[in-house]
């Protein structure tokens, strides 16, 4: 028994490492980091990280995304938003593909304190990649969001369906300089969310590279007092892993 036992744990510990491994390999994309601070008259300090990450198995393609941003205005803090994505992309011809998303947000400063979306849709590849790469899609699904607090107003969830598009598009002006514009909408019956994320990134040396993005998150019925629209500009250090 204590031979049998033995073995079938080494068994296991292999299985579940060879597993393991099959899940890391084969992953390709993107780490940035994004960092300012100013002093003077107002001490403010500004921190990025933004992790973009692809996977292709054949036919199915696993995308995965997060950042998080913390800003401090004096020593006290003025942003802090976590987001996280994943999606899962099922080629059907050359163009074509459906997809699952699902993506979850929290946001201290923001109109809504958190948020998430499930759905699914169909995307088309409008140009092939080369230069010029653009892919638009559409879908529906399920979306949640905790309204803040304002005033004698309490914080309350609303859940209800929704509707999705979105845009990603690249353009490699040359082996070291590229331009990106992502955009994503999100529609139901109490608030249209709208971001669109602009940038260009140009090759150091070797895996790095520099960018410097500008973004926009806007929504479209918020609570009185809070601003409907954030921004954030970013100067980032990319290293790409291949």
């Amino acid at each position: 028994m204590k031979y049998f036992l033995l073995i079938t744990s080494a068994g296991l510990l292999t299985s579940t490492s060879a597993f393991a491994s099959d899940l890391t390999k084969g992953w390709s994309g993107k780490a940035a980091v994004s960092g300012s601070t100013t002093s003077g008259n107002t001490n403010t300090t500004d921190i990025g990280v933004a992790i973009k990450l692809a996977k292709e198995l054949g036919l199915w393609k696993h995308n995965f995304n997060t950042t998080y941003d913390l800003g401090k205005a004096s020593g006290v803090d003025n942003k802090n938003r976590w987001y996280l994505g994943y999606k899962l992309d099922r080629q059907i011809n050359d163009r074509l593909y459906a997809y699952g998303n699902a993506n979850y947000y929290t946001d201290d400063f923001g109109p809504f304190k958190q948020g998430s979306f499930l759905g699914t849709g169909l995307g088309y590849q409008v140009f092939e990649p080369g230069p010029i790469k653009w892919a638009v899609e559409a879908g529906a699904g399920y979306r949640s969001q905790k309204l803040r607090a304002a005033g004698i107003i309490p914080s309350f969830k609303q859940n209800e369906f929704a509707l999705r598009s979105a845009s990603n598009f690249d353009y490699k002006f040359s082996d070291a300089v590229s331009l990106f514009n992502n955009s994503d909408m999100i529609w139901s019956k109490s608030d249209t969310y709208i971001w669109n994320d602009i940038g260009v990134t140009a090759h150091l040396a070797g895996n790095l590279a520099a960018r410097f993005s500008f973004r926009i998150d806007h929504h479209t019925d918020v609570p009185f007092g809070v601003k409907n629209t954030d921004t954030i500009t970013r100067g980032s250090l990319v290293y790409t892993l291949k």
